[in-house]
Parts: C-alpha cells; structure tokens; sequence
C-alpha cells in the first residue's frame, strides 16, 4: 500500500480520487501545525500540499521515506526544491491546471484597475455617487505581456479577442512562436516603453527576482498600468509605490505579494493599487482540476516511475520508461562493477549507447550508471532525483555518447570511468533485450551473466591459477556455479568472472589473493 499525506485543504474531487485507489492508503490532515507534519511526514511515501504547508527545513528532514512531494498548483516556493533533490525526493505539480482561471483573474485585474471598479462600487455604497471615475477604453490599447508559458498565452488569446495590440516578452520563447500566436516579440525594454498595460506571467528565478524595480518602473510609458497574478517577489513593491504615486504609473493590481497576507507592505496604503488575496486559482474549476491532476500525477509515479510535470527531474513518457528499464537494470549493474574495479576517486564517466540502443534516452540510463557507481559508498540513498546533484558534489564528470555503430553486438552499453592514474571500461548487453550480461572489460573479451554473487580476478595466463582458486573454494564449502575468462591479445594477463554460491568473508578474499600469479581480487553482487 502507498501510503499518501495531504498536508492542505484539496478539493473533494482530489481526494476522492486517492480514496478509491485500492492499492493506496491516504490521510487527509490539512492545517496541521509544523511540529505536528513534522512528527507524522515520516511515515508516507507521498505528500501532496498546496501552498500553506512548507516543506523546507525540519520538515524536509523528517521525510524520511517521502520519495515524492506533490504541489497542487504551479509555484514551489514552499517547498526547498534543491533539498528535496539533494535526498532524491520528485517534486511534482500542476503547471497548466488552473492556467485558464489565472489568465481570467488576470483580464479582470485589466477591466478593474482601467475603469475603477472597486472605486465606483464603494462610491455607490457610500452615498457619494461619484461620476468622476474616468477609465479608457482597452480597445486598441497595446498590452505587454512578460512570460509566455500557458497562462501567459491564454492571456494573449483573450486580449487579442478584446481587439487590443499584443506584445510579449520571454528569452526562452522563440519568435516563431510568438507570431504563431498573433503576438509581436519584444525585448523587456521595448515591451516597457511600448505598452499601455504590462501583465507578469513568469515564474521566479534567480533572474527573475524582483525583476520589477524602480529603473524598470521608470522604463514603462507615462501613464501606464501594471498587472501582476504571477508571483509576488517578482516586484519591488516600494519601488511600484513610488512610480504610482509620482504620477508616472497611472495605477496598478496585485495578486499577490512579497509577504502573505502583506500586513506591512507599502502598495497597502496606495489607493491607486487594486488587490486581491491570490486568488489566481480560486474558481470551483480550478480547485477541482489541481486536485484531481496532482493525485493522478502522484499515484502514476508511485506506480510506474513516471514524473509527469515534474520539477526536478526531466519528463521521461510510460512507453519511454518500458524500453529503457532493462537498459538502465544493465548500466546499475555496470556501475557497480566499475565502481569496484576502480580503486581512487573517480573523476570522470562516460556512458555510451552503441547500435539499436543508440535511439533510446540517454540521459535516465547515465543516471543510472552513476547510481550503480555512488550507491553504497555514500550515508545517502543514490536515485534518479539526486545522481546527477551528488556526482557533481563528488566531482565527477559525466559525458554521454550515442553511435549507431556498434561491434559484435545489436546493442551495446560503455561505461569508461577514469580516476587520477587508472582508466577502467566495462561493456554489456541485453540477451532477449531483457537480460543484462557483461561482454567486455577493458580489452578482455568476458561474457557472463549479471545475476548473483561473483569474485572477479585478475592473474596471471598461466597453468594453475584456476584450479588453485577452485581448490581454495571447495575446501571451504563454498560451491561455483560457473566460470568464465577473459584473455586480452598480446597480454600475460587473464580475467576470471567466478559465479559462487554464497558470500566470501575477508579471510577467505585473502587466501584467494595469496593464490601465487593473482593480483587482484574482488567480490561484487548483483
């Protein structure tokens, strides 16, 4: 059974969808108190939030076996993204699910900061009446819109279905793309000066970050207004202030804020600025659409692997995942063997698919080579999540290599790793495309399977050497199951891959290495 924690309020539909899920056990417990998801989180294979609970910290630690966090909704600020990868912990989430209630918040925002809205309607209340709330008319009006992800391009939609002029900026959207969309590609700069409305639609990162400052204020045109339903620390919010109320910016509104609820926050005491209390997913459509799309995400991956919209890990489709298993099974059971093999830091490791395996996804299979190499020589567990994070703390140097071309065989997986003054390359396959076995080391042609407890060893081409190791085994009970060797031309040396049934202890390791003509020896289980 998964077992599965809503830490937030989730709509029904949500978790409903979990409840009837036979092979899952789930606990609804929103508004907990940090010490209290603290004490439970532990627990749980999964944990689906939304945005109140902060899985950062002592929380974070205490996951212990949370393997995937799931956020019902697009923004993880609540979460430490990095932290989680660093213990090999998906982070997942809706990206596009409450995309179309965003953009609507958004055209309102327009409407409501244009012609006044909360104004008049406070005026009527009032008794005050007050005819003097002029807008303009947005017809004809140039909006800019900066990111043009989903909900940045349904804005565009709506906008343009308004009869306004669309400009929009995102250095990661290429101009064809935008013209595909009825939109004129802008630098930031120009977007600013050019439009009579700018609205945020991008996410936070580290050049994103307040991105909205006093020059960029000053950059818009005299008179503009400025929208903003994305993130709230994408804006200096002091520095909207002053271009208000100097007159530059003719009003603005926020969904959301530096600080939430912004208790302290300046833009509160500026009448010009309209808020709402992020409300960007607040439709009955929206709640039920996150909820039932961050259950089925979580419930896919738990069962298949599968990470879909996930945040720290590249989206690798069902069908994709089934061919690629045997092929990531043979590279951990490479990996180990290098591992093994190589006797300082590595520093370096290449992985290579050659012949029919050259078409597969590269990148999942090099993980999982490094899994097989950092696994048991580090206090934490190596995964899909984390291998790359942690080979770069341990400083190595991946490469990945695809050729159609392959010797011998149909197929064929490399792993070359290289460490201060040794080099060591182990080559496999599948047999039935589902089998792994080993086929080369080095220059050693050495096929076996790579099922069970082997000793590996190198001594010398000699008479004697094999039945000197075989003596020494069945003296002490310990049964083969099979053999194979390798020999290298040109060389007085010789490779042995003895298949036995049950583990060696150290003092049997040495005996086999006090074997005159032996110079290594190594015991690995696959």
């Amino acid at each position: 059974m998964y077992k599965i924690f809503i830490a937030d309020k989730l709509g029904p539909e949500g978790v409903d969808l979990l409840k009837q899920q036979s092979d899952a056990e789930v606990d609804f417990a929103p508004g907990l108190s940090e010490a209290e998801v603290i004490e439970r989180i532990g627990r749980y294979d999964a944990v689906i939030v939304r945005s109140a609970t902060k899985i950062k910290g002592a929380v974070l630690e205490a996951a212990k076996n949370v393997r995937v966090i799931g956020r019902a909704g697009i923004g993880v600020d609540n979460i430490d993204v990095d932290g989680a990868t660093e213990r090999g912990i998906v982070v997942l989430n809706t990206p596009d699910a409450n995309a179309t209630t965003t953009a609507e918040l958004a055209i309102a925002h327009l409407f409501s900061v244009n012609r006044n809205l909360p104004q008049a309607d406070s005026s009527v209340r009032g008794g005050q009446w007050r005819r003097d709330l002029l807008g303009t008319e947005i017809t004809g009006k140039t909006i800019g819109i900066i990111g043009f992800g989903t909900i940045g391009r349904i804005v565009a939609d709506r906008c343009r279905g308004l009869k306004m002029k669309v400009i929009g900026h995102d250095p990661f959207v290429t101009n064809e793309t935008f013209m595909e969309h009825g939109v004129e590609p802008r630098g930031l700069d120009e977007l600013l000066a050019e439009s009579d409305y700018v609205t945020m639609h991008c996410p936070v990162t580290d050049s994103t970050k307040g991105m909205m400052n006093a020059e960029r204020f000053g950059k818009m045109k005299k008179g503009a207004m400025f929208i903003n339903c994305a993130r709230g620390t994408l804006v200096d919010e002091a520095a909207l202030v002053a271009a208000v109320d100097s007159g530059h910016l003719a009003g603005a509104a926020l969904d959301v804020f530096q600080t939430e609820p912004p208790k302290d926050s300046p833009v509160l005491g500026c009448e010009k600025i309209l808020f709402t209390p992020h409300l960007g997913a607040s439709t009955h459509e929206a709640q039920a659409a996150v909820g039932t799309e961050i259950a089925k995400q979580v419930m896919t991956f738990l069962r298949t692997g599968e990470a879909i919209n996930a945040v720290n890990l590249p989206r690798i489709p069902g069908d994709t995942i089934r061919k690629i298993e045997p092929y990531q099974a043979l590279a951990r059971k490479l990996g180990a063997l290098l591992a093994g093999m190589i006797t300082e830091p590595l520093k370096t490791l290449e992985v290579g698919l050659y012949g029919r395996a050259s078409e597969l996804k590269i990148r999942p299979i090099a993980n999982d080579a490094l899994i097989g190499v950092l696994s048991g020589h580090l206090s934490i567990p190596v995964n899909q999540v984390n291998a790359n994070a942690i080979a770069r703390r341990q400083g190595v140097t991946v490469t990945e290599t695809c050729s159609e071309n392959s010797r011998d065989f149909v197929s064929l997986l490399k792993l070359t790793g290289s460490s201060g003054g040794q080099t060591v390359t182990v080559e496999g396959t599948l047999f039935d495309e589902v089998r792994p076995r080993l086929v080369r080391i080095n220059s050693y042609d050495l096929e076996t399977a790579l099922e069970g407890l082997y000793v590996f060893t190198r001594h010398a081409d000699q008479p004697g050497v094999i039945g000197a190791i075989g003596a020494c085994l069945g003296k002490l009970g310990i049964n083969i199951s099979s053999m194979h060797l390798g020999v290298a031309p040109g060389s007085d040396q010789a490779l042995a891959a003895i298949c036995v049934s049950q583990l060696l202890d150290e003092s049997t390791l040495e005996s086999i290495r006090n074997i005159p003509g032996i110079s290594n020896v190594m015991q690995i289980s696959f």
